[in-house]
């Protein structure tokens, strides 16, 4: 039995890649020698571990934690977009798709339906250097998981049918329109790696591939990647939990040792790039509202010894408000929001980006002078000790966040497993880390940087050519027309297919279910403070952390008429300085707590959020008694938070999703009620308002009721005494809530279409105003809809993903509100099947009622109870809870209510629920996709009814003649 420190694992990962030196394969998580200065404080937690490699090569790391009733597995392979081929791009990803469908020994589709009815999580992930296949369940359901994960890496492929490989790539074809082709700047990095990569390069093509290759794949394809790449031999599975060692090494040997080997996969050495000189390419961006500016410099492969000083100086130079360029764009020159900057080390070459995106009607030439500027400003400054330090005390705080959760261990030892040779790699990466020096920093910026040539991406508006930089050449990506003949694109799943099972010496049908973990609500402690402020607390003390917040009553309810978002460019400005710092120097001095603090509005609230190491508690309470005590109201910093927002707004107007949101919630609740409305405002209201509006609203919304939030390693008399400063510093005002009618709802059965042209894909969302969350029919509303659309495993997903093949995802959820929250159904549907989405919905909403039987009441309630034993393990979850009982009045016990609620719900009671609150009839239909091809099979829906929007979400006047409504 092995220990390590958890303080330590999972450096890595924080700054964005996975090590620096040549790996070391190690059984130890113990770091060779001590580091320079310490990073975390003495006595950190350890938790037992054991590694072993089973005879046909898989490496298996267990490691035991139980602190609640679940168990995560994480297998990753070692294969990823690099082993692809051109002409074959986007294999990698697709084969993980298929992964998850069929197995020889599990019953068709288990794998996507039956874990999440188990009350568990999966899903999985690839990306250029490997695939990912994870999952965190009750442990009840720990030998169910060895049986899939096993059947998955070994028992698939005879399986496959050409059946199942056309649905599957109509499947990650929705995935690419949805992240890509219809995504504002989806196309930067295929035009990046094009650029940057010589063909025949293993990065020259994106990880999701191109379409063309994917229709283009076969069955023979796809078996022989899998015979060439997915043996044991070449994967590493991690187990994290409620486990016993003893036990679950022999059910791991049992359940995956007879699986093949595979044949050796070659090591592949590092092909770093050089570029002989710049490279300059803009694209007009169909959905783009806002010019943006990538610049990518060509760097080094993960373990090189230069890595870690290239992610310091990516923060260093832009990813603070003291950094330079962050100072010159946003600062001096107001030319956006905001520029990030990261490194990105990977198994074969490594990227180093900057990226602005700029304020609307920008000239990124005069971004790129900018850059420019920052840079020399840089060079004669150079590395500020204290901002070093400073990020260095940040990377503690993230490190226990990553590992606060079972799966979070499970990715990261993995990972680090696969790729570096030693699950405790992430130790190494911190020791260096930690001795980053000033000197490392500018030595990699004068080698990768400095005078270096790179690629420069302008992708502009469309129509908006000038705005690209000076010189740039025109950039090509292939485009997918969008054709209303789908015949060749109607799947199904087809007939399961015929083979001669493998053989085993063992049983593989399915085992049963362990015994069901008790599900107990975690203590919770209650404090009253001065000016009846409510303080609830959960102490935890897995690790050094505590997560906490502070509620305001507020939010865009309170904001003046016409002047929507002055709640949020007020929660803005309050992460811009104090009275006595300026925003550099509140971050800096945040920071050096290895603390975050961040304040952000919604509708009805105002709430600052932090994440402060134990140890430092109380100084981060201090800092934020400061920024309410000591508001900054300082013009400048005013003007450059409402100009972001502006910028913001703009560019939501590139996101048919958002876009579609926004009109639904207008259509439901009218353009004067405050859920109606963005809570980030519109351009026009906010440029309706000034300082002077935020002083007065900053005022009411300290006398609004007020509730705190703790938990993790802190006890309740160490937080009462803390917090209790706060508290007595607010105005007791008791401000309250307006109160806005909903209104009459008058678009039950109403289709609504807005045009985005050029969408590949079709957002709808189709909804009815419901009940609020202390309404008694909320729980069983949430209850009646898990089966419809509660994930992977709702109705909604099973047919139009998975037999249909029209979508990435489709799910349904209640909104939880003060007020009448919607019911809503949301997916984004490839544009030539709108109309057979829309018709398959309505058939669903239609039949769900009627068919909703006993055996959908068994599965609901096992779902649910078993669902709750993941509900509590991270501080942000503990968080929830709290805040469901401040803000909803629920009891201490209310999760372990609700489940008795749950097990007494009779058939007819859920039979009500669909009725009164999922009735198609009474639904709003809302559709945001291509007019010139999709609005004809939308009228033929709804029955030649529709009426047209704006992406405002307004009726388009010309529209009312028509008999529109």
């Amino acid at each position: 039995m092995k220990r390590f420190a958890i303080a330590t694992l999972g450096a890595a990962i924080l700054m964005g890649a996975c090590t620096n030196t040549p790996p070391t394969p190690s059984d130890t998580l113990a770091a060779e020698a001590a580091p320079a200065e310490p990073a975390v404080a003495a006595g950190a937690p350890t938790l037992d571990y054991e590694k072993f490699t089973l005879d046909n090569g898989l490496d298996v790391v267990l490691v035991v934690d139980r602190s609640d009733p679940i168990v995560a597995f994480s297998t990753v392979v070692h294969v990823g977009s690099n082993r692809e081929e051109p002409g074959r791009t986007g294999f990698a990803h697709f084969f993980e798709h298929m992964a998850f469908n069929d197995s020889e020994n599990v019953p068709r589709g288990w794998n996507r339906k039956a874990i999440p009815d188990w009350g568990g999580e999966r899903n999985g992930g690839t990306w250029s250097d490997g695939t990912i296949y994870y999952e965190v369940v009750p442990k009840d359901a720990f030998d169910k998981i060895l049986w899939i994960d096993s059947d998955r890496l070994g028992y698939m492929i005879n399986t496959v049918t050409q059946e199942a490989l056309e649905r599957e790539k109509q499947v990650v074809k929705n995935e690419k329109r949805q992240r890509v082709d219809n995504a504002p700047y989806g196309y930067t990095q295929e035009v990046i790696r094009k650029a940057l990569y010589p063909e025949g390069h293993p990065y020259n093509w994106t990880v999701i591939g191109q379409l063309p290759d994917l229709q283009a794949a076969t069955l023979d394809d796809l078996k022989a990647f899998y015979e060439r790449y997915y043996g044991a031999g070449n994967a590493t599975l991690a187990i994290v939990g409620d486990i016993d060692i003893a036990q679950t090494r022999a059910s791991v040997e049992q359940w995956f040792g007879e699986i093949r080997k595979g044949p050796e996969v070659e090591s592949r050495t590092a092909m770093p790039v050089t570029l002989e000189g710049d490279r300059s390419l803009f694209f007009e961006d169909n959905f783009a509202t806002l010019p943006e500016l990538r610049i990518t410099f060509p760097t080094v492969e993960a373990y090189n010894a230069d890595e870690q000083a290239l992610n310091v100086l990516a923060r260093l130079i832009a990813g603070t408000k003291n950094s330079p360029l962050y100072r010159e764009i946003v600062d001096e020159r107001k030319l956006a929001p905001d520029i990030t900057s990261y490194n990105n080390s990977m198994e074969l070459a490594g990227e180093f980006v900057l990226q602005v995106r700029a304020n609307a009607g920008t000239d990124l030439d005069d971004v790129k002078a900018a850059i420019d500027a920052a840079f020399v400003t840089f060079e004669q400054d150079g590395v500020d000790e204290t901002d070093l330090k400073r990020i260095k005390a940040e990377q503690e705080t993230t490190l226990y966040a990553g590992l606060s959760t079972v799966l979070g261990k499970a990715n990261q030892i993995a990972s680090d497993n696969e790729f570096a040779g030693d699950p405790a790699f992430a130790i190494k990466s911190a020791d260096l880390l930690r001795a980053v020096t000033a000197e490392d920093v500018m030595a990699v910026y004068e080698k990768y940087i400095k005078g270096q040539p790179s690629i420069m991406t302008s992708f502009v508006p469309e129509g908006e050519a000038d705005l690209a930089l000076d010189g740039a050449a025109l950039a090509t990506v292939w485009i997918e027309e969008v054709k209303t003949d789908v015949a060749s694109e109607e799947v199904s799943q087809g007939a399961e297919a015929v083979y001669d099972k493998t053989p085993s010496k063992y049983d593989r049908s399915e085992p049963p279910f362990g015994d069901l973990p008790l599900i107990k609500m975690p203590d919770i402690w209650q404090a009253e403070l001065e000016n009846d402020v409510t303080l609830l607390g959960i102490q935890n003390d897995e690790l050094p952390l505590v997560s906490f917040d502070i509620v305001f009553d507020a939010g865009a309810w309170l904001d003046p008429d016409g002047k929507g978002g002055t709640a949020n460019l007020v929660a803005g400005l309050m992460n811009e300085g104090t009275a006595t710092r300026t925003a550099a120097e509140l971050e800096q001095a945040i920071g050096l707590l290895g603390s975050g603090i961040r304040v952000a509005a919604t509708s009805d609230e105002v709430t600052i959020s932090a994440t402060a190491l134990a140890r430092n508690f109380e100084p981060t309470v201090a800092l934020i008694n400061e920024m309410l005590t000591q508001p900054r109201w300082d013009s400048a910093d005013f003007e450059r938070e409402k100009a972001a927002a502006l910028t913001e707004i703009k560019g939501r107007e590139a996101n048919p999703s958002v876009i579609a949101g926004l009109a639904f919630s207008k259509l439901i609740y009218g353009p004067d009620h405050p859920s109606g409305r963005p809570d980030e405002g519109t351009t026009e209201s906010v440029q309706n308002i000034g300082l002077d509006d935020l002083k007065a609203y900053f005022g009411k919304m300290l006398g609004t009721n007020v509730r705190m939030h703790v938990a993790g390693d802190i006890s309740r008399d160490r937080a009462v005494s803390a917090l209790s400063g706060i508290a007595a510093n607010l105005s007791p005002d008791a401000t309250s809530l307006p109160s806005f009618e909903v209104p009459e709802q008058v678009n039950a059965g109403k289709a609504f279409f807005i045009d985005v042209p050029g969408s590949k894909q079709s957002v709808l969302i189709i909804g009815q105003l419901a009940v609020s969350a202390t309404d008694a029919d909320f729980n069983k509303l949430s209850f009646a809809n898990e089966k419809l659309g509660g994930g992977i495993s709702g109705d909604l997903a099973q047919v139009l993903r998975i037999e249909k093949g029209y979508t990435y995802g489709a799910y349904s959820s209640v909104g939880e509100g003060r007020v009448p929250q919607p019911f809503r159904a949301a997916t984004s549907v490839r544009a030539n099947a709108t109309g057979a989405s829309l018709d398959v919905i309505r058939d669903i909403l239609t039949n769900y009622g009627p068919d909703f039987d006993d055996a959908a009441v068994e599965l609901t309630r096992q779902k649910i109870v078993k669902q709750n034993t993941l509900a509590f393990e991270s501080l942000s979850e503990k968080l929830g809870i709290l805040h469901s009982i401040s803000k909803f009045g629920r009891s201490m016990t209310f999760v372990e209510d609700d489940q008795r609620e749950l097990l007494a719900m009779p058939l007819e009671e859920y039979r009500r629920i669909i009725g009164d609150y999922l009735s198609e009839p009474s639904m709003t239909y809302v559709v945001v996709g291509d007019g010139a091809t999709q609005i004809e099979p939308v009228k033929a829906f709804a029955g030649g009814d529709v009426t047209r929007l704006d992406i405002h979400g307004d009726v388009i006047q010309e529209q009312a003649s028509e008999g529109t409504h």
